[in-house]
């Protein structure tokens, strides 16, 4: 059985401080990420549209993933909650060039799921993921 001890909990100074949860999980060989949305530093959410949205809440995501030590490669499964399917599908082009920005040309495994709303109410997006823990 698996104590307590082998599980790392990880906050990075960079995104908002937390409450009642933490940024990134660090156990065996696996990272979980928390779900981000696109609050910045201060916990405000970007001003902007779902592109600005799905590029600071990426953004955080890959924060948390780099403090836990790993990186975009690594990725093994990435869950998008959003509150408009059709504007993120209609963005499609431009949100796939910020990945490609950020996270380079691979793919982990996805799914996108319609939400009627978020924890912050003016947020569009919250990504989750997984990733494989580094050596």
């Amino acid at each position: 059985m698996t104590g307590t001890t082998d599980i790392e909990l990880i906050n990075p100074d960079t995104l908002a401080k937390p409450s009642g949860f933490t940024h990134a999980v660090r156990h065996a060989d696996t990272v979980h990420l928390s779900g981000q949305t696109a609050m910045d530093a201060s916990g405000a959410i970007v001003d902007g549209d779902i592109v600005d949205q799905f590029r600071q809440a990426l953004s955080n995501v890959l924060a948390a993933l780099r403090a836990a030590g790993s990186e975009p490669s690594d990725l093994l499964s990435v869950r998008i909650y959003l509150t408009d399917i059709p504007g993120y599908q209609a963005r499609g082009k431009e949100i796939g060039a910020v990945w490609k920005e950020l996270c380079g040309r691979t793919y982990p495994a996805m799914t996108g799921v319609g939400v009627t709303a978020l924890w912050q109410p003016e947020a569009m997006i919250e990504i989750e993921a997984v990733a494989a823990r580094r050596a």
